[in-house]
């Protein structure tokens, strides 16, 4: 077959093909435009989830006659000043959105610059130019798109239902008005009430005003603010605290001068930086926006401009997650999965209405000697814990020797997590503050305490070890035997020093001393089975910290275990004085805070 010049239709067809994928391609491309013009309102209407009808209207700086006439030709843009592609400062650039649309759809354009008498219009079906007409608008843009892929009918066959094509709208809009809390917002359409997010102010508090619409008052309420800056690169933005989690990661927003965008570098970044915070099923909220100097990063990597790359990616990474860690660590107490009123919805008062043959002579009171009034109501107030909270909370027998006979001290009930009172089911630990009481899981906050520890110690001057007078043997299978002597050194620097005692055992010759007397044979397990986990690609930290964490829940005070009052304390000052003690290593809280207020509120008090 002979080597041939495709026709212009078929070349925009083509390019509409990676620019233009869905109606939501089609409306960032658009909304891209007018935030590029400098509007400072943008109004969005869709019908038919985009299919039948796109309405973007801005009051930014329009375009002139001569303008209009190129804005739908091909590569022709107004927002390079240059050609030096690495100096860009737009969202848009490339010159292909408004030809590529024009040749899948029938496009419309209604513009008005401030140096024009009037407004002109222009329309493009199928690739096809109209002549440039004189129009009526006040000041700035107005695109209409309709019939969408009209002109490439195979298209159709892939989009989805109007409604889910109506969220990926949405969606898209969403992430848009995050990255720009300065200019309102406006999404209508017959898929949906219409939402509008109204301008917010500059700097920080702006921007939380505008994430905490978009993302909900739990976001907002729970939000942490992180700020790192090196070497030109500022990383800023709010995460959200552990207690507020998702299942996947779509609550992860990530913006590169302004840019929304999808990089596997920032979301390992994020993973790094709570791994020590959240269970391996639950993903952060985040909202991060990175700043540098558009020759460090290219945006030309993707038809439609949403993944990008750093020239210095490390730098990068490292900022995030040091901006995210500090941000935890200084929110200490805000971290915990406890503070935001959770535990409060455990204590749900439940009324169970009386059967219609309900005879209150059969009932218990009656037997013994009690009779109701008549014209009392036939409901048996039975106020019931929720199950989860009534699991904790059904404390039988009080431990006889935990019981505190005098009052606590005034200075113990000013701690954050204030003065012990009692141990129950030999787990929990009960203490009181000044303005409520708080309960804490005795195994999970050692755990952290015992983790962090590691980590100092493992930073400072390596951990500290003991030596075992008799090794001790432990019996493993050989493919074990061999995922733990391949991970000796890294495990030596732990303090577990380990030796290959034959084809199906090992010689623990040396624990961390941090540890007591730990399960030598139970620890080792441990160890293999997450080892069997890792991929060669996870760095060497991470590893380090997988190992920490696994050392650190066996050498914690167990649950069962009796504490002595004096001990309790002492778990509770060290709880204070350790850096995310909010949460044990695997992610789960470590105490919970109820207030004296949300308590007399469950009494009827407030």
């Amino acid at each position: 077959m002979p080597v041939r010049q495709l026709p212009e239709q078929i070349v925009n067809r083509i390019a509409a093909g990676e620019v233009v994928e869905r109606p939501a391609s089609v409306v960032k491309e658009l909304v891209e435009n007018a935030i590029d013009a400098g509007a400072s309102r943008i109004d969005i209407f869709t019908d038919g989830g985009g299919r039948r009808r796109i309405g973007i209207t801005d009051d930014g700086s329009g375009m002139t006659y001569d303008d209009l006439a190129l804005a739908v030709d091909r590569h022709a843009t107004s927002k390079l000043d240059d050609e030096d592609l690495l100096r860009i400062r737009t969202l848009g650039f490339r010159g292909e959105a408004l030809p590529s649309i024009g040749a899948v759809a029938k496009l419309g354009i209604t513009t008005r610059h401030g140096s024009e008498p009037h407004a002109w219009s222009l329309s493009v079906e199928g690739g096809v130019k109209s002549a440039i007409m004189p129009a009526a608008l006040s000041h700035g843009t107005r695109v209409e798109v309709g019939d969408l892929f009209f002109a490439t009918p195979a298209r159709l066959k892939f989009l989805k239902t109007d409604r889910t094509e109506a969220e990926a709208i949405r969606e898209v809009v969403r992430r848009l008005a995050m990255a720009r809390p300065d200019i309102a917002f406006t999404l209508a359409g017959e898929e949906r009430a219409p939402v509008t997010w109204a301008a917010a102010l500059p700097g920080a508090p702006g921007r939380l005003t505008r994430l905490g619409d978009i993302l909900g008052a739990d976001f907002r309420s729970s939000a942490i603010e992180v700020r790192a800056e090196r070497e030109s690169v500022v990383v800023e933005g709010f995460a959200a605290a552990p207690s507020l989690t998702r299942a996947n990661a779509l609550g992860q927003y990530l913006f590169v001068n302004g840019r929304p965008v999808r990089d596997k570098l920032i979301l390992g970044a994020v993973r790094a930086a709570y791994s020590d915070y959240l269970p391996r099923d639950r993903h952060p909220v985040v909202a991060l926006f990175v700043t540098l100097d558009p020759q460090e990063v290219d945006a030309n990597v993707h038809p439609a401009k949403t993944e990008v790359r750093f020239r210095n990616a490390g730098l990068v990474r490292a900022l995030i997650v040091h901006a995210l860690k500090e941000g935890l660590a200084r929110e200490g107490r805000r971290t915990a999965a406890n503070v935001d009123g959770a535990a409060i919805t455990s204590f749900r008062p439940s009324f169970a209405p009386r059967p219609a043959n309900w005879d209150w002579r059969s009932s218990p009171a009656f037997s013994q000697g009690f009779s109701p009034a008549a014209s009392r109501p036939s409901f048996e107030a039975a106020t019931a814990f929720a199950e989860p909270g009534q699991a904790a909370f059904d404390v039988g027998t009080p431990t006889a020797d935990v019981r505190f006979e005098q009052a606590p001290s005034a200075d113990l009930l000013d701690r954050p997590l204030g003065a012990a009172r009692t141990q129950i089911h030999e787990t929990y630990i009960v203490s009181q503050t000044r303005d409520g009481l708080v309960v804490v899981d005795q195994h999970a906050a050692h755990e952290r305490i015992v983790y962090e520890r590691l980590k100092a110690s493992l930073s400072r001057n390596g951990v500290q070890r003991q030596i075992l007078l008799i090794p001790e043997i432990v019996e493993l299978d050989e493919s074990t035997v061999e995922k733990i002597m391949a991970r000796a050194d890294e495990l030596a620097s732990f303090g577990l020093a380990v030796e290959s005692f034959g084809p199906g055992a090992v010689a623990v010759r040396e624990t961390p001393s941090l540890l007591g007397k730990a399960d030598a044979a139970s620890l080792l397990r441990d160890l293999a089975e997450h080892m069997a986990e890792w991929d060669e690609a996870l760095p060497l930290e991470r590893r380090l910290m997988h190992v920490a964490a696994t050392m650190a829940c066996h050498g914690s005070v167990r649950a069962g275990r009796r504490l002595k009052p004096e001990e309790m304390n002492a778990l509770l000052r060290e709880m204070e004085d350790t850096p995310n003690s909010g949460q044990c290593n695997h992610g789960r809280p470590t105490y919970v805070e109820l207030k004296l207020s949300d308590i007399e509120k469950l009494f009827g008090r407030r």
